[in-house]
């Protein structure tokens, strides 16, 4: 399987992660939480939403259950931010190094701070983008939370 180029760049950035990673390719893509987890076959809270937001001017990553949205609120009370809103397509790609749809939860040019929905931890699997709304992974809770480094918290909308 030839894998896309950003996929491949993924897959280089977290070699030295000590996370095994296998990316799945569907080429029909899985553009949204719902129809990734259709196509995989897993719940649709296993899918982690990892979104770009800019606070107080700085990029930060928001991942989220499939099945739940983000407060932004409660996004810009836990980052100690003044303002929060979501990052521009270009934004998300000049932060993360990926596309909006297909950004991975780690394996970015820079770290940046990131912050996890409490409710992720229902499920001992995920599945990610793996750099392209095409490309996705499995990943243990443990070994996402040791590559992705969040701060927990409630996140989501009430």
């Amino acid at each position: 399987m030839t894998l896309p180029d950003a996929t491949v760049r993924f897959l280089r950035a977290t070699a030295d992660l000590g996370v095994a990673i296998e990316p799945r390719e569907f080429p029909e893509g899985t553009k949204t939480a719902r129809d990734a987890a259709a196509a995989i076959g897993c719940e649709v809270a296993q899918i982690v939403k990892s979104l770009v937001f800019v606070a107080d001017g700085e990029p930060v990553l928001a991942f989220v259950p499939g099945d739940l949205r983000l407060d932004v609120a409660k996004l810009a009370n836990v980052a100690g931010a003044a303002s929060v809103r979501r990052a521009s397509l270009d934004e998300v790609r000049a932060a993360t190094g990926y596309a909006a749809g297909g950004t991975p939860p780690f394996g970015h040019g820079a770290l940046l701070p990131t912050y996890a929905d409490l409710g992720l931890r229902r499920h001992r699997q995920l599945w990610a983008a793996a750099g392209t709304p095409t490309t996705v992974f499995a990943i243990a809770l443990d070994d996402f939370e040791r590559a992705a480094a969040p701060t927990w918290a409630d996140l989501a909308e009430s």
